[in-house]
């Protein structure tokens, strides 16, 4: 399946602001906001930080499969998908990233 058919079966993002990537000693790395251009990254994190508990290697690995055509992409064009890039490096290195939501007043 595609990106964009993956995408109309995760959960709705309109709740959210955006989404906090936080390292092992709960500092910020990255913020996926709720805005043209980022919500397909936005769901997709949201979805995996609701299935894992976190952004988990295991979770990361899912996060590629979801991406679909944009994973191959991102593999030959390193900083063209900068959300794709984090999860290859999480999957990669064993790492995790917790994270926080920003919720839309």
């Amino acid at each position: 399946m595609s990106f964009a058919e993956n995408l109309k079966k995760l959960p709705g993002i309109s709740h959210l602001a955006g989404l906090q990537l936080l390292d092992a000693e709960g500092a910020v790395v990255a913020t996926i906001e709720n805005k043209a251009g980022s919500q397909g990254s936005l769901a997709l994190y949201n979805h995996l930080a609701q299935t894992w508990g976190a952004i988990t290697p295991e979770a990361a690995r899912k996060g590629l499969e979801l991406y679909a055509e944009h994973t191959e992409d991102a593999r030959q064009n390193p900083g063209k998908h900068p959300n794709i890039d984090r999860l290859l490096t999480l999957a990669a290195e064993g790492k995790t990233l917790r994270t926080k939501h920003l919720f839309a007043v």
